[in-house]
């Protein structure tokens, strides 16, 4: 009989919310896991659950030398890995009217930066990995422009150019590249204090699709949930842009000042 080996994972922001689910899920499939997060606690949690299979890797990812190390410390233990997922990040709603340009730079460092640096750690691994796969989860703030999400979807819209460049170019070493596009999540980073937005998905039921559906590695999983079109209207101020049901979008010609 042919022994098929046990794919190894490197899963980043795994302490809460998708990340644990999503460890939880793959863990129960017999995966081994290297488990990346600021919160030590969990991840060790799910070392004795699951004895054998975890590699414990937590760490700032926003830091560069701690995501070397990380790398340098699965390579140690595994010498190789084979799936990449990175959903290590943060979600903060901002005032523009009140915008603190310091938190754009926050989370362009978590949402953007750290990802770069795990991505930089993880090529050599994957290189040297069985059928290597690259996903990352991005938001569905790269679809659509939502009240307060100008720090957000900044962050987020570069993440998905990240990868999706990231796909042409590794496509030369074998590595196959997916975005997973979780649209709205019921878990602290998904609630929206200030718009409410339609929670369809619990973060367990999201990573059990996800697990289920990465493994025919799309080019983009997004999960089935309300057309972003349809939250078109959110886009603009709140208690502006009523649309009426029926009646026609009038066009008119462009302000004198463009014709100039």
């Amino acid at each position: 009989m042919i022994r098929i080996p046990t794919r190894r994972y490197w899963l980043t922001g795994a302490s809460n919310g998708l990340g644990a689910a999503l460890a939880e899920h793959l863990l129960k499939s017999g995966a081994h896991l290297a488990l990346s997060a600021r919160t030590v606690a969990p991840l060790k949690a799910f070392a004795r659950r699951y004895p054998g299979q975890v590699l414990v890797a937590p760490g700032d990812l926003t830091n560069s030398q701690t995501v070397r190390e990380i790398g340098e410390q699965i390579q140690q233990d595994w010498g190789s890995l084979d799936t990449v997922i990175l959903n290590a990040g943060t979600c903060e709603y901002v005032d523009a009217r009140q915008l603190d340009a310091s938190l754009i730079e926050h989370l362009m460092r978590c949402n953007l930066l750290a990802s770069n640096f795990c991505i930089d750690a993880a090529l050599p691994l994957l290189r040297m990995g069985i059928a290597p796969h690259l996903a990352g989860i991005i938001s569905s703030a790269t679809d659509l422009p939502l009240p307060r999400t100008e720090a957000q979807g900044t962050s987020k819209v570069s993440l998905r150019h990240l990868f999706e460049s990231q796909r042409m170019t590794l496509a030369e070493d074998g590595i196959e590249v997916t975005v997973v596009n979780p649209g709205f999540i019921d878990q602290p980073l998904g609630r929206h204090e200030i718009l409410p937005l339609p929670l369809s998905w619990t973060a367990d039921k999201a990573a059990r699709y996800i697990v289920d559906h990465l493994k025919l590695r799309p080019l983009e999983l997004p999960l089935p949930a309300l057309s972003m079109t349809s939250l078109w209207p959110l886009s603009l101020p709140l208690g502006e842009g009523r649309l009426t049901i029926g009646q026609p979008m009038a066009w008119s010609a462009p302000p004198l000042i463009d014709q100039l």
